[in-house]
């Protein structure tokens, strides 16, 4: 486990800085982050865990792959539930910003076995109900609700799916909501997006921006002041005018950034995969030079005070 200050990330030197006033009035406290891989992440904070897209099953033997938008053979998709019990303790809610395979398929195996409550679009909540998670232990949202419970509130945010297929991701199947009809078992197609969005968390005094892919809305986020912020930096992101500087800018330079969604699910090699991350980071550096950008090992905590 990593304490921020000064430490090496991924062979990496990260420096401190300074974190913005306190949230609501509430005295900052500490918290851990932890990546999952793909845009999965752990959040904590010693009384409550919530869990991003966390999609443990990429590590399983072999692989599962990203969901490949061109692959018409579409596979019953089942979770790898020995990857997760070796990694996945505990969990009180799961945070789902879109209901695509790799982010979807594992939340509500996890759900069931640890009785948390995921939140996420009515397609989200279609999948995790047919696959048995009771009707309890899911929050639908549609975007624009703010939140309070117990130990953090949340604000879902309205945004947008990374522009793939050479911009034509939008066209096709994949951009769609999850069928009305579904049984077991599901197949890969079922994993429609069923629309995006962005959460901010507020947790122990820090606000946290948490996406889950490679675009957003611009006048949704803009005015936004988290200390964290865990953006999406995949190589879609390209296709965005100035995606990293409007972001950052729309932010006020949060003074931490994580990248997500930078691992590529094995379709290229890590290495690779760190250096594309690391062109994001420069990205954020150039509008940001006080900003600390963080590319984290998975499943090795970094402390937050």
């Amino acid at each position: 486990m990593n304490s921020v200050g000064i430490a090496t990330v991924c062979g990496i030197l990260v420096a401190q800085s300074s974190l913005s006033v306190a949230v609501e009035n509430k005295p900052r406290s500490g918290i851990r982050v932890t990546y999952l891989g793909n845009a999965g992440y752990q959040i904590e904070d010693g009384k409550v865990v919530i869990l991003v897209d966390p999609y443990i099953s990429q590590f399983r033997p072999g692989g599962m792959g990203p969901t490949d938008f061109n692959d018409k053979t579409d596979p019953i998709l089942t979770p790898d539930a020995a990857g997760i019990d070796k990694r996945i303790m505990r969990a009180d809610y799961i945070f789902i910003t879109h209901s695509h395979s790799d982010h979807l398929l594992d939340a509500p195996y996890i759900a069931k076995k640890t009785h948390a409550v995921i939140i996420g679009s009515a397609g989200t909540v279609r999948i995790a109900r047919v696959r048995g998670v009771p009707d309890d232990q899911t929050i639908l949202v549609k975007g624009g609700e703010d939140y309070a419970f117990d130990d953090f509130s949340l604000r879902v945010i309205p945004s947008l799916h990374s522009p793939l297929l050479k911009k034509h991701y939008n066209n096709g199947p994949w951009a769609q909501d999850v069928p009305t009809h579904l049984k077991m078992p599901i197949h890969e197609s079922a994993y429609a997006e069923g629309g995006s969005f962005v959460y901010l968390l507020r947790i122990a005094g820090h606000q946290i921006f948490i996406m889950g892919s490679m675009n957003y809305i611009e006048r949704e986020v803009e005015g936004l002041r988290p200390d964290i912020a865990i953006v999406g930096s995949g190589a879609s992101r390209k296709e965005i005018y100035d995606y990293t500087g409007r972001l950052m800018r729309a932010l006020g330079c949060p003074a931490t950034v994580f990248p997500t969604h930078w691992d590529s699910l094995g379709s290229m090699s890590h290495e690779q995969a760190a250096n594309g991350a690391q062109g994001f980071a420069s990205e954020v550096k150039r509008g940001c030079p006080n900003t600390n950008v963080i590319i984290p090992d998975y499943f090795k905590a970094i402390e937050f005070k």
